[in-house]
């Protein structure tokens, strides 16, 4: 009798086993597949966060170039990739689900094959959709660069080749707003610079959409609660086209994002010494183009209207010449600044600054309260906050 029960127990224990084997199985996702032509190169599986990447894991790649990664599901959908050398494969995991994925050494990011998750076949379309704009944009800048295109010109195409890259993220977007394709179509960038205006009313309710979807299956995310603040941001700036009682405006966190950046001097200034009880126009803007004298005259007639009631100017240059913008700005009244980083600045970046040049608004209150892109407008969005 007694061995008939250990034989019992010991039945009991390898059924427990097997199960707890199989929760923790289902607990994974997998991630295999075949590249070919990359005998003996290494390539890793990142996770792509909010604002940082980590690599996972990596694989030493035999002749036969098979791969497979096991890691533990994510709580909320996120998003991962694959690094061979300088090449991406972007990929989104929101279950316990395998993705395997077909591809060439010389081809990795554009030609591979996914199955096993329809959202990651529509990252790939998007993605591909992104590098034709960008290769459109980068053959518009170098024609430009080369005096082979006017100011206008080169606007117009940069403008068609995010227009064309719109079209496509949109019909993810809108198609199924609670997707991880949606959320990874809104942040697609070019020289750090997103398609997707924040400041823009279309735009603008695209990310609108799905911060909502996301908002409502996954309150908890934090890249849903990242989208949304964001989305309420966007849909503040918009809403605020009329005259603001300055006077009655509460006390609130600063909403924007500060600037530090040295002036002509070398001293660095920052934006928010001047925001605190002050209008404040921040202008981005290259002093070596055409419409630069015209703007900072502009500029001057507010100024000596309005500085005296509190209006300030904080004004960054993009410009690739130290020299000239200098010279250009020694004599201007108001806060001069310059980003060494130019074209490719992350200050623009962070406020989506895609073409020269553009004001945004800064309230007494230290609220982002309007995007300017028409000069032609300044003057009454400036005397309407007077």
């Amino acid at each position: 009798m007694k061995r008939k029960r250990f034989v019992h127990i010991g039945a009991v224990l390898c059924v427990v086993s097997l199960v707890l084997a199989a929760c923790k199985r289902q607990a994974d996702f997998t991630v295999e597949g075949v590249v070919s032509g990359a005998d003996g190169q290494v390539m890793y599986l990142e996770n792509v966060g909010v604002s940082s990447v980590e690599t996972l894991d990596s694989v030493r790649l035999t002749a036969a170039g098979e791969f497979r990664f096991e890691r533990p599901r994510p709580a909320y959908p996120d998003f991962y990739r694959l690094r061979l050398n300088n090449q991406l494969i972007n990929f989104s995991i929101d279950s316990t689900e395998t993705i395997s994925f077909v591809a060439d050494a010389e081809t990795f990011a554009t030609s591979y094959r996914v199955e096993g998750s329809e959202n990651c076949k529509a990252i790939k379309n998007i993605t591909l959709a992104q590098l034709d704009a960008n290769q459109a944009i980068g053959r518009a800048r170098r024609a430009y660069e080369a005096d082979q295109l006017a100011d206008t010109a080169y606007a117009r195409q940069v403008e068609e080749a995010v227009g064309a890259y719109k079209e496509v993220a949109r019909r993810y977007i809108y198609s199924a707003p609670m997707s991880a394709a949606a959320y990874f179509a809104l942040f697609q960038q070019i020289d750090g610079l997103l398609l997707f205006d924040l400041y823009d009313k279309e735009d603008s309710k695209a990310y609108g959409a799905v911060a909502t979807s996301l908002d409502h299956f996954y309150p908890e995310s934090p890249r849903a609660k990242h989208l949304y603040n964001l989305a309420l941001q966007s849909i503040k700036v918009i809403r605020s086209q009329r005259p603001v009682n300055l006077d009655n405006v509460e006390k609130e966190e600063v909403g924007y994002v500060d600037i530090e950046l040295p002036d002509i001097q070398g001293v660095s200034r920052k934006l928010s010494a001047l925001a605190p009880g002050n209008i404040v126009l921040l202008n981005f803007t290259a002093y070596m183009s055409e419409w630069s004298p015209a703007l900072n005259m502009a500029l001057g007639e507010l100024y000596v209207e309005y500085h005296d009631k509190g209006l300030e100017v904080y004004q960054v240059s993009l410009d690739g010449d130290v020299h000239f913008w200098k010279n250009a700005a020694s004599n201007l009244p108001w806060t001069c600044v310059r980003d060494p980083q130019t074209v490719y600045s992350q200050v623009a970046a962070l406020y989506n600054v895609k073409q020269l040049p553009v004001i945004f608004v800064l309230d007494r209150s230290g609220n982002l309260v309007k995007r300017v892109d028409d000069m032609k407008n300044l003057a009454a969005e400036v005397g309407a906050l007077f």
